[in-house]
Order: C-alpha cells, then structure tokens, then sequence
C-alpha cells in the first residue's frame, strides 16, 4: 500500500505475488496524471465524481458507474472533472492473463486478444463485475472466488464492450463434470483450492465447470465451497468450539470472515449460535 504527495488525495495499492495483475483504489482532487500508457489492459470503475482524461485524440469524461477500458500501450492522461474529485477502482490484467482466460473460454483454442474502441462507457453489469472482482483481489477472498471473478470479468467485457471479440464457448459442459468437481469439493472442502484443480478433477476448462456448475447447483463453486466451511464452522460451534478456533478450523481467513459470512446465510452471529447450544 502506498500514499500520494497531496493532502486530499490518496492511493491502496495491491500487487498479485505471483501473476501479473494489480489493483488500486484512489481518490484524486489535484493530482494530474502525465501522459502514459500501461502495458496491461486496465478496466476502471468511477466512484464517484468524474475524471477527463484524453485518449485516442479526444476528451473523454467518466462519472460515477461509469466503465473505463484502455488497451494495452493506450496512451492517455487524466485529472478531475468535479470540485470535490473523484475516486475510482482499477484493476491491471496484463495480456498473458487476458489471453489465458480467454483460451479457458474457448476451450483451450487460441482466439486472440480483445480490444476496445470506446475508452469510456456506462455499463452498469461491468461495473458492478469489476467492483465485485477488485473487491475479492483487495479483501484476500479465497483462490477459488478470485478466479471465478477474474474470468467473469473478462468473458463479460469481451462479450459486452470488445469490437475485436474472440469467440467463446457458450455451451457448458455435462451435469457429470460438475458432479466431479463437487465430489472434490466435497472431500477437500477446507484446502485452498483453484480453478484448475477443480477443472482437471471435472475434465474440462475452468471456463466450462463454471458454467456447468451453475446449471447444476444454482451457485459457482466459490460459494458451495463457503457452503461447506460454514456448515463445518456450524458443527464445532454446536460442540462448543469458539468462533476463533472454528474460524481457524474450517478455512475461513479469520474470525471477523466467518462472522460475516455466518450471519449473511444464517441470519445469526457464530457466538449467538454456540450459546444456544443446550
């Protein structure tokens, strides 16, 4: 995480360890950006407020819920458009990425790149699957929910905003590939497993198990996987387990996590639920 050098302006930073993406949350008042371009595709959603920025030989302007695509080496500056500022999410996909999602999608056949003639958009469904992704890289949700958004993501800006598009597969595969992944899930449900774990288990892409899960089970494997934490969590909790050690127990990332997710599905605090117990 790193900070600006302007007393109303302020930058989160957060960088994949190990693949090349990025993401940044910032709210800028007087800071100009230079001229530049990125090697990355980056996709942003403002905020609020609203930035100018020049792009492509004209003005552009994004106010709030509104979506911003730069493809790689686009080059392009930016500064504020509204007294008070504006604050904005971006995420950093760098091609390799892009591409490795996209050949998931196609079924392992090399479709190209995606490019985007519009810098600037309002599209509330990207937006609210770009807030939904930043929000999963930022807050360290599980592997599994970081690559579902991930893919969500770029399959979504490829369908809905790319003018060069590569073809996707659109149908999922069979109930069988689901029941497959299930039944990892099932017996490994407090490992930290990926996409491509459960896809090898399933016998297809990442891309189609996650189709073909939804069809199956109504949910993506990220919240079965949940499912079956809070389920366990529920079970030493009704022995008299503290919320700590179950959270600690079934894979959650601390006790604040599983008393979130607890009291979403269940209405009830984890510490309300061990103390009805008799």
């Amino acid at each position: 995480m790193s900070g600006t050098t302007h007393e109303e302006d302020w930058v989160r930073y957060w960088r994949d360890p190990e693949r090349p993406l990025e993401a940044m949350r910032a709210h800028f008042t007087r800071h100009v950006f230079h001229r530049h371009s990125h090697d990355a595709y980056s996709f942003a959603v403002t905020e609020s407020g609203a930035q100018r920025f020049r792009c492509r030989g004209a003005e552009h302007t994004s106010s709030a819920g509104m979506v911003m695509a730069f493809n790689p080496d686009d080059p392009h500056d930016g500064r504020t458009a509204a007294e008070l500022g504006f604050t904005y999410r971006i995420v950093h996909l760098h091609p390799s990425l892009v591409r490795e999602v996209l050949a998931d999608a196609a079924g392992g056949r090399e479709r190209g790149l995606p490019l985007f003639d519009r810098p600037v958009r309002y599209a509330p469904v990207l937006a609210r699957a770009l807030l939904g992704l930043h929000h999963a890289l930022v807050a360290g949700a599980g592997t599994l929910v970081r690559e579902e958004r991930l893919s969500s993501v770029v399959t979504a800006l490829v369908r809905e905003a790319a003018t060069v598009r590569p073809r996707l597969r659109t149908a999922p595969a069979g109930g069988a590939a689901a029941r497959r992944a299930k039944a990892l899930l099932d017996e490994a449900w407090d490992r930290d497993l990926g996409a491509d774990a459960l896809a090898r288990a399933a016998g297809c892409s990442r891309y189609a198990l996650y189709r073909a899960f939804r069809a199956e089970y109504g949910m993506p494997p990220s919240d079965y996987q949940r499912l079956l934490r809070l389920r366990a969590a529920r079970r030493l909790l009704a022995t008299g387990t503290t919320p700590a050690e179950a959270a600690t127990s079934c894979g959650f990332a601390d006790q604040p996590h599983l008393t979130r997710w607890f009291t979403r599905v269940y209405g009830i605090t984890p510490a309300t639920y061990r103390r009805a117990a008799g």
